[in-house]
């Protein structure tokens, strides 16, 4: 059986999701969120989101992480860059805890697992529950994004075998 980590970066919200399986079967799964508050410095939130990823990698050991590729909107160009510096900490994460990292497109990922590229989150996640053969909505989105990326690395995973 294999571990895959998936991460959905985000400064206020990091998604985490972890899949383990074997060849191409989903046998568990777990997800859930590193919040940080605007209340701390930038500095301070980028820590907190390291430090809780690292002790995370060191707890479950996965045998590979897949992250979101970082992406920028016209409208928002820091926020494309806030996004940068989280995924800098997240590989510096992977780079401590020995765990291989990838970044993948989400439009990569909503095309593999949904057919579509353009898969809005509600459509990503109803795919999700349907492969991970569950009636319970993954919540937050940031969650869902995640175990999406841990999906797509187990596919892919396996696939290489």
């Amino acid at each position: 059986m294999i571990k895959i980590i998936g991460i959905d970066p985000g400064l206020s919200s990091t998604g985490v999701g972890i899949i383990w399986g074997t060849g191409l079967k989903i046998q568990r799964y777990s997800f859930g969120s590193i919040n940080t508050s605007k209340n701390q410095t930038l500095a301070e939130r980028l820590n907190h989101i390291f430090s809780k990823l690292l002790s995370i990698l060191k707890d479950e050991q996965p045998d590979l992480m897949v992250i979101e590729d970082v992406f920028s909107l016209d409208k928002y160009p820091k926020s494309g860059i806030n996004l940068g510096k989280v995924t800098g900490v997240i590989l510096l994460s992977a780079c401590h805890a020995n765990v291989p990292a990838t970044e993948v497109a989400v439009r990569e990922v909503k095309h593999v697992l949904t057919g579509n590229g353009n898969a809005n989150k509600e459509q990503l996640e109803l795919t999700i529950r349907r492969l991970l053969k569950s009636n319970t909505p993954v919540r937050p989105y940031h969650a869902s994004d995640a175990i999406a990326m841990a999906l797509l690395g187990l596919f892919r995973y396996n696939n290489r075998q």
